[in-house]
């Protein structure tokens, strides 16, 4: 009788463990085909399981981990339509949502991992129902987390392994080129050519003004000499 007892308490136990055990089942994971500090050209792969009754998948946020620039991250293998798009912080992969109860699964592809032990991929799922998951809480003091970021732990770095250069973000700001340069040159050239023109023009107008000056004088000289010889003749006629 009290096996019998004992082994009925043992069975409502174990039930109400996996009841409670149940809710919290679903979760984000992340595995690596090179799980290994400072290993280049990574394909991660992420999963998250479907826990929504009424919606499915429509959207992934990821936040990527110190070491990891959203622009060394492209999309590999992904759900019918759904595509990457890139945050200050991480990237949104997302798309058409999926069947209610369909995990949601993709690749990307990063350009190097960083060196550390250990990785976290925190990350915010949404439905299309409008239900949000965030998981993004990290172990503290031993005790595993209620919601759990994907975690990717990485063998140490290969002999001679180094960090690559960072991809560029902004272009720097550029120095003046040699086509302003010229422009610069070409602009001061054809001001002195007007100047000069200038100069020439005044020259030519003074020495217009030279030439009419000196006809007029010609012309009072002839006059006042006809004028003279006139009066001179006239003056013999009368004697």
């Amino acid at each position: 009788m009290n096996l019998r007892r004992a082994g009925l308490t043992g069975a409502v136990a174990l039930t109400a463990v996996l009841a409670l055990a149940g809710p919290a089942a679903a979760h984000a994971e992340v595995e690596a085909d090179k799980a290994q500090a400072l290993a280049e050209n990574v394909t991660l792969t992420f999963v998250s399981e479907a826990e929504s009754a009424s919606g499915g998948f429509r959207e992934v946020r990821v936040v990527l981990p110190e070491g990891i620039a959203p622009a060394d991250v492209s999309l590999g293998k992904a759900p019918k339509g759904w595509s990457l798009k890139v945050t200050d912080d991480g990237y949104v992969v997302g798309g058409p949502a999926l069947k209610t109860g369909v995990d949601a699964e993709y690749e990307v592809r990063v350009r190097q991992l960083p060196d550390a032990d250990e990785v976290a991929f925190k990350t915010v799922e949404t439905y299309s129902d409008g239900e949000i998951s965030r998981w993004i809480e990290l172990p503290k003091d031993g005790q595993e987390a209620d919601q759990p970021a994907p975690l990717l732990k990485l063998k140490a770095a290969a002999p001679g392994a180094t960090p690559v250069a960072p991809s560029p973000s902004a272009s720097p700001t550029p120095s003046p080129t040699p086509s302003a340069a010229a422009s610069t040159t070409t602009a001061t050239a054809d001001a002195s050519t007007a100047a000069e023109a200038g100069e020439k023009k005044d020259d030519d107008g003074s020495s217009t003004g030279l030439l009419v000056g000196g006809a007029i004088a010609a012309v009072l000289v002839l006059g006042g000499g006809a004028w003279w010889l006139t009066k001179r003749r006239a003056s013999a006629t009368g004697g």
